[in-house]
């Protein structure tokens, strides 16, 4: 028989608690400002206006399908897939933290400053991780995201 302790049998049961949390709660509003270095590139590939991508962008709702390849990287599934784009074809060595992006089927937050290879739409002001916080990934999978333009809100 193996005997964890008291300390890993609480860690176990600490995440299966954030795992069993209410996937119905409310909107996660994330505001963008959407001025990132790729936007007229990929108004370009698909074929429509750089205003045009920052509508169908906001008037998107995302869930997080998962996380991964940096702690607090959340990959959002929009309800329709209206931005498909592909990857940059040489990725960057350095991406800001809360830069806005979308590869494939995915958009999704740069969580700290990090090499990448996604299209930049724009960046955002809230920390995706931060080590102060309880929870220091800002999203987890299940959450429902909704992306709004600071320009819009002033």
């Amino acid at each position: 028989m193996v005997n964890y302790g008291e300390r890993v049998s609480g860690n176990i049961a600490q995440y299966r608690d954030k795992s069993d949390r209410d996937a119905s709660k409310s909107l996660i509003n994330n505001p963008v400002h959407y001025q990132g270095e790729d936007l007229h590139e990929v108004a370009e590939l698909l074929g429509i206006t750089a205003t045009e991508v920052i509508r169908r962008h906001t008037e998107q709702t995302y869930q997080v399908a998962f996380t991964g390849f940096a702690p607090g990287f959340a990959y959002l599934i929009a309800d329709k897939t209206e931005l498909y784009v592909p990857r940059r074809k040489t990725p960057r060595t350095r991406i800001p933290a809360g830069s806005v992006g979308l590869a494939g089927e995915f958009s999704g937050v740069y969580p700290q400053q990090s090499p990448g290879g996604w299209q930049l739409i724009g960046t955002t002001e809230i920390k995706m991780w931060d080590l102060s916080r309880e929870q220091p990934a800002f999203l987890l999978p299940g959450d429902t995201v909704q992306f709004v333009d600071v320009q819009k809100r002033q």
